[in-house]
């Protein structure tokens, strides 16, 4: 009898122990290549550095700048029966049969860093920077500095996604609405330092006056100047070209600080906290307080920028 009740003891110890073990979470993580940018790597290592096995989670990454392959690895994860799937959309068109099929699944969807049209019923909540603001920042900022006439070259990212429509957005209308706004060129480097490079060596060559390098990232400012120096064509603080990028890494940030560039538009890859907040919320039965959760984020002046900055906020 005694031993009888040692084990039914034991069974229920063990029984408990087992109850008690926490569930792990599996999540599909589909993202931009980390090597784009300095911004991505860091989004990619702060997602990495997050859904660990140690935090509860089994995590599986995903990595295109084309919409179609993300999508298809959308579909392959939703096959693996994730509980979540994290998105980063390389463009912001097509993604709504396969969040109704993730929906259809059970597999729950959060959107970060870039938002997309589809239905916010199809998804959790999005963690996103806003690139219009973002755009408009910038432009507001290139318009106080009172050029007189506006020169552009303007150097895309990857045409359809958030950032290039965001940061291309501002420019545009302002340049449809005042008449000393021109640009000189308006092309995309999809986000590459050697594209941009060739684009301004290119309006270089052709002859064509600028005063302006508006980039919607900190590597094709970098490509751009690179084309500047190769020409002895000045550009920062009281120089021929004004130079603007955004992402503020930690080397951009330098280069203002250096008055070599004169503008960096702050874009904050550090999401991946808040989404885990979201989704610890969602296993304990709680919706997200906020459907949309927009990162503060600001714009950066070399006339103004401190050492201190760039270590607080460089990336």
């Amino acid at each position: 009898m005694k031993k009888v009740a040692l084990f039914s003891m034991a069974l229920v110890l063990a029984a408990s122990v087992f109850a008690a073990k926490p569930k792990t979470i599996k999540v599909g993580i589909i993202n931009n290549d980390p090597n784009e940018s300095g911004y991505r790597t860091a989004n990619d290592r702060d997602m990495k550095a997050t859904f660990t096995k140690k935090n509860g989670y089994s995590a599986s990454f995903a990595y295109s700048l084309k919409n179609d392959e993300q999508i298809a690895a959308a579909r392959k994860f939703i096959q693996d029966e994730v509980d979540y799937l994290l998105i980063s959309a390389a463009g912001t068109s097509g993604w709504t049969n396969v969040l109704k099929d993730a929906q259809d699944a059970g597999v729950r969807v959060i959107l970060f860093d870039r938002t997309i049209d589809a239905d916010p019923s199809l998804y959790e909540a999005s963690i996103v920077s806003d690139m219009a603001q973002e755009g408009k920042t910038a432009v507001d900022w290139l318009a106080s500095q009172n050029l007189g006439t506006y020169n552009v070259v303007h150097i895309q990212g990857v045409m359809g996604s958030a950032a290039q429509i965001g940061r291309t957005g501002a420019l545009d209308a302002k340049v449809k609405a005042d008449s000393n706004w021109n640009l000189i060129t308006q092309q995309t480097a999809e986000w590459n330092a050697e594209t941009a490079q060739q684009i301004v060596q290119s309006v270089i060559d052709s002859g064509k006056k600028f005063n302006v390098i508006y980039a919607e990232n900190d590597d094709m400012a970098k490509g751009a100047v690179a084309a500047l120096d190769k020409a002895n064509i000045s550009h920062g603080v009281g120089k021929d070209v004004v130079v603007m990028g955004f992402d503020c890494n930690k080397w951009a940030l330098e280069e203002l600080l250096a008055k070599r560039w004169n503008y960096d538009g702050q874009c904050n890859p550090f999401q991946a906290s808040y989404i885990n907040t979201i989704i610890k919320d969602l296993e304990n039965g709680k919706k997200p307080a906020q459907k949309t959760v927009i990162m503060q984020e600001k714009g950066f002046d070399a006339k103004t920028i401190t050492k201190k900055d760039v270590d607080q906020y460089g990336i």
